[in-house]
């Protein structure tokens, strides 16, 4: 069993914010592979289902992003996991916008669901990096993370959703470098 948990802050007012894209994540793997119904558990949102023969929770905690190590490690200890079981999706300034990479544990650049999942459970999780860009200046960070996707991102956007839920089994298998070469193939279509 996993725990897949997509970071973001609750509300509709964030829904279409960059910090908000593993939110994002989960709603598409959710629909994709056809979830349950969404729960009220763990001071988040959770839906339950398979991908290929693995059992899955998606979680989207509720405690706004500098709080999720709270949630998330409420799943964890729930289903009497370790940190090995669980993957983190989640917006990432070091990459280019709809680029994704995948890995196990690294620094938490300055993102604040990152060291929050950090100080509940360590570092030693899986985590998909999505990456939404650099705005090129420190002061205009805070902006364009909690700022929306333009309407000229949102084909892409959806480009880079759909090919993140299409190839999600190859993260339920742990394949992580099958995920991001299907990832990538997908990408170029």
């Amino acid at each position: 069993m996993q725990i897949w948990a997509g970071l973001g802050n609750p509300g509709p007012q964030y829904a279409m914010h960059r910090h908000n894209v593993g939110f994002m994540a989960c709603d598409v793997i959710a629909d994709m592979h056809q979830f349950g119904p969404v729960q009220k558990k763990f001071s988040g949102w959770a839906q339950e289902g398979r991908i290929g023969g693995e059992k899955v929770v998606l979680l989207k905690p509720a405690t706004f992003m500098n709080e999720s190590g709270r949630s998330v490690g409420e799943a964890l200890r729930f289903y009497k996991l370790e940190p090995d079981a669980l993957t983190v999706f989640h917006d990432e300034l070091d990459l280019a916008p709809f680029k994704v990479k995948v890995r196990v544990g690294g620094g938490l650049a300055g993102h604040n669901g990152l060291r929050s999942i950090n100080q509940h459970l360590g570092p030693d999780f899986r985590r998909v990096r999505i990456g939404i860009g650099h705005p090129g200046h420190k002061d205009r960070v805070t902006g364009h993370v909690l700022g929306n996707y333009a309407k000229a991102e949102m084909d892409d956007l959806a480009h880079m959703l759909g090919a993140v839920g299409a190839e999600a089994g190859w993260l339920a298998e742990g394949n992580d470098a099958r995920f991001m070469s299907e990832y990538a193939l997908r990408m170029q279509d």
